[in-house]
């Protein structure tokens, strides 16, 4: 088992703040999962993980002109895994009490210099459900630049 899953999230930046959607194309998420992770290619991708797992986010500019970074990455609350772990059921990071996927390199107020976010998928995610989260991602500037999508999803095999 490989011991670290990469999901990339490459964004048409302009296609995007066009038609103020990360849908319609303007989304393409894969990953390199060794397990067979379904809907490769599109913004429903769900990847399969297993217990223990490090997941890697990284979001790419199809236009190399206009930047795109992850913002956040949340997960929705699961049944019996509330509270403290509520925002995060699906991954966790090392040495943390929630499990919400964080940057790297956290800096103080908003600046967005985190090119990839990393998470340890729990060991309490039931086999076979997948568990969507929400990505958050900013393109350039501006009250339009930041779009989400809650349609990915990990689930362990």
């Amino acid at each position: 088992m490989k011991t670290q899953v990469n999901i990339i999230a490459v964004v048409d930046v302009i296609g995007a703040l066009s038609v103020k959607t990360l849908l319609d194309g303007n989304l393409c998420m894969v990953d390199d999962s060794a397990f067979d992770s379904t809907h490769q290619g599109t913004a429903d991708l769900v990847t399969v993980v297993k217990p223990g797992q490090v997941v890697s986010w990284t979001a790419l500019a199809l236009d190399l002109q206009t930047p795109v970074e992850i913002k956040n990455i949340s997960f929705a609350p699961s049944n019996g895994h509330n509270g403290a772990t509520a925002s995060g059921p699906a991954t966790s990071r090392p040495g943390t009490t929630n499990g919400e996927a964080r940057g790297q390199d956290e800096s103080d107020g908003d600046k967005l210099d985190l090119d990839v976010w990393t998470g340890v998928v729990p060991h309490w995610m039931t086999p076979g459900v997948p568990y969507q989260y929400r990505l958050e991602l900013q393109m350039y500037e501006g009250s339009n630049s930041v779009m989400s999508i809650e349609s990915p999803a990990l689930m362990c095999q």
